[in-house]
């Protein structure tokens, strides 16, 4: 084989392998959103944050402080939402009806488990409320572990796929401690914002009226 043909042939499979790597990188997982809430949400949620915390464009520290004071429950809960996010979060409520919801009935992620371990689960009573709960086994929390750099990330997602009955605080200290180029990627971003803020609205909605 002539010389310029292989190399004309190596620099394209280069080409190819770094074309893949950066596809691989730079995916977005809110494009698996087709109706564009999940991404009106994290815009909402980062607008509340740096709002309220007024740190103006430092990322890292407006971050660390909201999960400091979601770890040590010390966070203005009354002050901090938009009514915009509040809204947000009663339409998720109402689309948490399958198994690629954000959010997903509890008594339906426990079947998942029971059906894995074969064991019988327990189930809501017929007129009570049913408590959501983060769908870690969904496919959007999937993405974002996926396409993360930070293998501690992964193994905190990992561990709440085994068992998701994990307070908020104890979720916020384990991502505090993530070093700062791990708490820049965006997938970890997005975590914080849905795991953790839109989890705890999820629950205080109905106290904004």
């Amino acid at each position: 084989m002539p010389l310029k043909i292989r190399s004309g042939i190596t620099v394209l499979l280069v080409w190819l392998v770094f074309s893949q790597i950066n596809y691989a990188q730079s995916y977005n997982c809110l494009s698996l959103d087709k109706t564009g809430i999940i991404k009106k949400a994290f815009n909402s949620f980062e607008n509340d944050l740096f709002n309220h915390y007024k740190f103006g464009n430092d990322s890292i520290k407006t971050y660390r402080t909201f999960l400091a004071e979601i770890a040590s429950l010390s966070v203005d809960l009354r002050k901090l939402p938009s009514d915009n996010s509040i809204q947000l979060t009663r339409q998720f409520k109402k689309i948490a009806d399958n198994k690629n919801s954000l959010w997903i009935k509890l008594s339906e992620y426990e079947n998942q488990e029971a059906t894995k371990k074969s064991y019988p689960t327990t189930v809501g009573k017929k007129n009570e409320e049913e408590i959501l709960i983060f769908n870690y086994r969904g496919g959007f929390i999937q993405c974002l572990k996926n396409n993360s750099t930070s293998e501690d990330f992964k193994d905190i997602v990992s561990d709440l796929e085994e068992d998701g009955n994990v307070s908020t605080s104890l979720v916020s200290q384990k991502i505090y401690y993530l070093q700062d180029k791990e708490l820049c990627e965006i997938e970890i971003k997005k975590f914080i914002a849905f795991d953790i803020y839109y989890s705890i609205l999820m629950v205080i909605e109905k106290a904004f009226g």
